[in-house]
Formats: structure tokens, C-alpha cells, sequence
């Protein structure tokens, strides 16, 4: 690792994208507390500050992938996704336009999209704030990745679907 890469991982970009994805996991932790107008509020201003702050991370070489770790498990995965689902009810489900050969429609959910976002997040806070240069490697590159392959386009979805709700479009 060079000098540079150490301040790569205490970049501006990166210590933002911390503390809104701890806001974030903060806020769905305690998602039942809210009103369903207050939550739907919520994920429509932080959802484009996620995606931003997501495609702002640097590329970081990892050193040591041996000290990548997932904290998030199922059973939480299943409460965190249990409390939306319950609180955003006959609002969570939505249909999207699968763009594969046969661009057939089919059932999504914001609840399971942000529970996936929060599973990624969550594990990204944790692994960084352990404080040691290799940790917080895995953390970021873990970040990025995902956030290219996975929750960047879950939070899109979601937005889209929260866009269409508040301002009673069409869903």
C-alpha cells in the first residue's frame, strides 16, 4: 500500500458516503417509530444522496482480502425487511419492466430493495469503522462493487417506485 491509498480510504467521498449510509441504516432500524408519510419522505431525499455519494467512492486496491466481513444476517435481513414491508403495506409492491428477451413485467418491492441497500450499507459501516487500514480497503472496494452491481440500481427502483406514490402517477 502507498501513501496515496491510505488517504484514499479517509477521503472526503468516502467519509461522506459513511455517514450517510449510518443515517440511513439508522433510520430503517427504527422505521417503525414513523409515520408511512414520514418514511416515504425520508427515502425520497436520501435515496439520490445514497446513489451520489455511492458513485463518488474511489477505486481501492485491497492489500489484504482476508479481512473482508459480512455482519448483516438473515434474521436481520428478515426483521429490517418484516418492518418495512409492514410499514409501507399495499404501497410496497410495484411492477417493473424486466429488460431481458422477453420484456415481461413482474412484482417488486421497495421494502426488499432498501433491505438489501441496508444489508450492503450496514456492512460497509461496520467493517470501516474498524479502524484498521486493510478493514477499511474491504470496505470500500466491498462498497463500490456492490453499489455497481447491486443496491445502486435497487435504490433507482425504489426511488422510481416512492416517485410514483407521492405524486400519484401511474404505478
Amino acid at each position: 500500500m502507498n501513501s496515496s491509498e491510505g488517504n484514499l480510504t479517509q477521503s472526503k467521498n468516502v467519509l461522506e458516503m459513511i455517514t450517510v449510509a449510518h443515517e440511513f441504516c439508522l433510520f430503517i432500524e427504527k422505521v417503525e417509530s414513523y409515520a408511512q408519510e414520514d418514511v416515504l419522505n425520508y427515502f425520497q431525499k436520501i435515496i439520490p444522496l445514497l446513489y451520489l455519494k455511492g458513485s463518488l467512492l474511489p477505486e481501492i486496491e485491497v492489500s489484504d482480502d482476508s479481512y473482508l466481513e459480512r455482519f448483516v444476517t438473515a434474521e436481520t435481513w428478515e426483521i429490517i425487511f418484516n418492518d418495512l414491508r409492514n410499514k409501507l403495506k399495499l404501497l410496497d409492491e410495484y411492477w417493473v419492466l424486466e429488460q431481458k428477451d422477453d420484456n415481461e413485467a413482474s412484482k417488486a418491492s421497495i421494502a426488499e430493495n432498501l433491505t438489501d441497500t441496508y444489508q450492503d450499507l450496514k456492512d460497509f459501516v461496520i467493517l470501516y469503522t474498524k479502524n484498521t487500514q486493510t478493514a477499511r480497503e474491504n470496505a470500500i472496494h466491498e462498497c463500490k462493487m456492490h453499489f455497481e452491481t447491486h443496491w445502486g440500481n435497487r435504490l433507482l427502483s425504489a426511488l422510481k417506485a416512492i416517485h410514483l406514490i407521492k405524486f400519484n402517477t401511474q404505478r
